[in-house]
């Protein structure tokens, strides 16, 4: 499987995301090495990632529902084959 680098824009989340203290996710701008089958399982993967550590951190319905924002707010700004 080949990887892949994703540049991700949380801007429009960075404040709520915030308050969650992530290591991995705190900056809204930020780049990931990973390895998918094509560029779009490595989106996909990358959402997954981000709402699985919050969810991790909590699992209320305010955390749930910025999951569901973040399905809809989270940009990709280049994904490159390495």
């Amino acid at each position: 499987m080949p990887n892949y680098r994703i540049s991700i824009d949380l801007v429009d989340l960075h404040r709520e995301i915030e308050r969650y203290s992530l290591r991995e996710y705190r900056l809204p701008f930020s780049l990931y090495i990973l390895e998918a089958d094509n560029p779009d399982d490595a989106s996909h993967t990358i959402m997954m990632r981000v709402m699985q550590a919050l969810m991790k951190k909590d699992n209320s319905i305010e955390t749930r529902i910025l999951c569901r924002r973040i399905r809809i707010s989270l940009r990709l700004d280049k994904i490159e084959t390495l």
